[in-house]
């Protein structure tokens, strides 16, 4: 029997396989082995006869009708347009498991506490710093959810500059645990070799300091939270990129992976 916590971490997981599949041709290997994944994941969450299995399967990826006439982009169009379906089903099932799956009996907890599984590199500290441009909006929503989870964010321009530099009050506050850079689509640019070729991209502070980040803290230990179809840096390989898409399911990607890196955080605070 999954736990809240466990049934959460595991849908979020297949949620945040979603993306890279809407970048590949439809019929894929990755594909079907994703839709069998989550078949047999739903499975054992919530049981074999279950109606989100059901909700699951009719979703559609093709079209139900078409001819020899019909363009390619239509068949890839509603192939991505059945994955965003399918997030938004799978976030669905997330909220209700934590809005109405009881939570363990008292003797499951006692046994947990008597047998504690915190990892040897749980984090004390509940600072996590959070890099942003000029999406006042995204700044606000990201900031406001790290507060809901018990953590303190620290954003640069709201704290007392003490008559220090600019780059001094960053380094004076940059000692936490965590960092989130919020790239969204602030400025524009192109290659000077292909200059009528414009991109959407973070502001330049921005890529500064969530370069700085990784660079101290480590890839384990910042987040690039990407708004939109923009351009990210190319040679940040390896880093987590979390799209700030509508439904929502962004949070319950940070979570995993702020608990991941020793953050003790609780799921039910998503919701």
């Amino acid at each position: 029997m999954f736990s809240k916590e466990k049934a959460t971490e595991k849908i979020g997981a297949l949620i945040e396989r979603i993306d890279e599949l809407k970048r590949i041709e439809r019929g894929s290997a990755q594909f079907k082995k994703w839709i069998r994944d989550t078949q047999v994941a739903l499975e054992h969450i919530f049981g074999k006869e279950s109606r989100h299995i059901a909700d699951f399967n009719q979703i559609r990826y093709s079209l139900g009708a078409y001819s020899s006439s019909t363009p390619e982009h239509k068949f890839q169009q509603r192939y991505v347009n059945g994955l965003e379906n399918a997030k938004h089903v799978l976030v669905s099932m997330i909220e209700e498991i934590q809005e109405y799956w009881e939570e363990k009996s008292n003797k499951e907890i006692t046994a947990h506490d008597n047998h504690p599984s915190k990892t040897s590199h749980q984090i004390d500290s509940k600072k996590v710093f959070i890099v942003h441009g000029h999406d006042g909006g995204a700044k606000e929503t990201v900031a406001r959810f790290i507060s809901q989870l018990g953590l303190e964010p620290i954003i640069l321009h709201e704290q007392p500059s003490q008559g220090r530099t600019i780059i001094e009050k960053f380094e004076d506050h940059s000692d936490v645990e965590y960092a989130i850079a919020l790239i969204t689509p602030d400025d524009i640019g192109s290659s000077i070799k292909e200059p009528e070729n414009t991109r959407q991209r973070a502001r330049q502070n921005v890529i500064f300091e969530f370069g700085y980040f990784l660079g101290k803290l480590g890839r384990h230990k910042v987040a690039g939270l990407v708004k939109g179809d923009i351009e990210v840096p190319s040679d940040y390989s390896g880093v987590l990129y979390i799209p700030i898409d509508e439904s929502g399911a962004w949070r319950f990607l940070l979570i995993k992976e702020l608990k991941s890196a020793g953050y003790d955080v609780d799921a039910n605070k998503a919701i």
